[in-house]
């Protein structure tokens, strides 16, 4: 949002620093997905950011651009938000029989390293002022592509996740 997520910072004695910050509400949503090789040799990070809700054809849109980008069997982990439980994707999903689903459970942020790509994004923003949605909508993929060329940095959403990794 062009609303801040005010951190800590630092700053001279006696040199408080302002944030000056837009009053609109405007938002960019993002999709994403970290995907890592069968053999775990290999870990990505996919993303579309949207100036509007994420919807169930904007999943269906997204599931469509992995499978471009993906081999095989796909194997999604997901959690209950109410676009993944669209009747859009319900039907893409039972059509396209490469993905394979499994839910989080409810209230399962913990298990989910997505949470972590959110936070991480969050930190690298944190105390940034965008004064309108197009630079909002730069500011947001430019971080996000940052996470994406770091493989220690998304292993590390991984890791931090409570999977029971076999």
């Amino acid at each position: 949002m062009l609303t801040p997520n005010v951190r800590r910072t630092w700053a001279p004695v006696g040199q408080t620093p302002i944030l000056r910050r837009s009053y609109r509400p405007d938002w960019v949503s993002v999709i994403s997905a970290i995907t890592i090789s069968s053999a775990r040799q290999w870990i990505g990070l996919y993303f579309r950011c949207h100036r509007d809700n994420i919807s169930g054809e904007r999943v269906v849109e997204f599931l469509r651009m992995l499978l471009r980008h993906l081999r095989g069997e796909v194997v999604l982990l997901w959690d209950s938000a109410k676009f993944h439980r669209n009747e859009a994707v319900r039907l893409y999903l039972c059509r396209c029989r490469r993905f394979h689903l499994h839910h989080f459970p409810a209230y399962a942020s913990e298990l989910n390293p997505e949470e972590q790509v959110w936070t991480q994004t969050n930190q690298a923003l944190a105390n940034s002022t965008p004064t309108n949605i197009d630079e909002l909508e730069k500011g947001v993929p430019q971080k996000l592509l940052q996470l994406q060329h770091s493989p220690q940095l998304l292993w590390s959403c991984i890791d931090a996740a409570e999977l029971p990794w076999s």
